[in-house]
């Protein structure tokens, strides 16, 4: 492996969570050389069956020793509705591979154990508020945990405006905390209109997977 400049795989099950992963590459890590792989018929898929099936995980493991088969350092998942699918994926190869969100969650809870989460995406409340406590380790974790409707319908047919305006607003009836965490990807673009709208640190995932990342390769 070359460290001087590391191929990092981002692997995405949301068209709209390229752009952000690869924006927070070039601000956080702009020696590395990112490469995309996308399977939007992963989110389809989840959304239909209403849960992870073996299948599903199957294709995960398939996209990680790809990526390693083609010169990976490291992966980067960028799909936060699939944390058992990327464990597996992660014990299948032999390169750094991270989850979405716990970079983000592990600065959330050095913050605070009042914490807020939104999702845009349905199948991603659940798996995500699961993996938020088991990352508390039975911490007394106050957890308020949203779905904003419309919110990704609203970014996917080009209206970003609405979209953080949604956010934002869904931010501002969360209960006082310490932080919130916006919990995908292609949420990220509306950090500023969340920062503005209320007290806590608000947490976007791409930007704290890339710094963990990079630190985890050593570069």
């Amino acid at each position: 492996m070359s460290l001087a400049k590391p191929r990092i795989a981002l692997i995405h099950a949301l068209r709209d969570s390229v752009a952000p992963a690869m924006e927070a590459m070039a601000r956080g890590w702009p020696d590395a050389s990112p490469v995309n792989l996308l399977d939007d018929s992963l989110s389809a898929d989840l959304a239909r069956d209403g849960h992870l099936t073996e299948a599903m995980t199957g294709r995960f493991v398939s996209l990680a020793k790809y990526a390693v088969a083609n010169g990976a350092d490291g992966i980067l998942f960028t799909c936060s509705a699939f944390g058992p699918a990327i464990e597996a994926a992660r014990a299948a190869v032999a390169v750094p591979v991270l989850k979405p969100n716990e970079s983000a969650f592990a600065a959330a809870l050095a913050a605070g154990s009042s914490i807020g989460l939104l999702v845009t995406f349905p199948g991603s409340l659940v798996p995500l508020g699961a993996e938020l406590r088991a990352m508390a380790a039975g911490r007394d974790l106050s957890l308020a945990a949203h779905m904003v409707p419309d919110a990704l319908a609203a970014l996917q047919t080009g209206d970003g405006a609405t979209h953080d305006r949604l956010i934002a607003a869904a931010a501002r009836k969360l209960p006082p905390g310490n932080a919130i965490v916006l919990g995908q990807f292609s949420m990220a673009r509306a950090r500023p209109s969340v920062a503005d709208a209320v007290a806590a640190t608000v947490l976007a995932t791409p930007d704290a997977a890339v710094a963990d990342l990079r630190s985890r390769l050593g570069a």
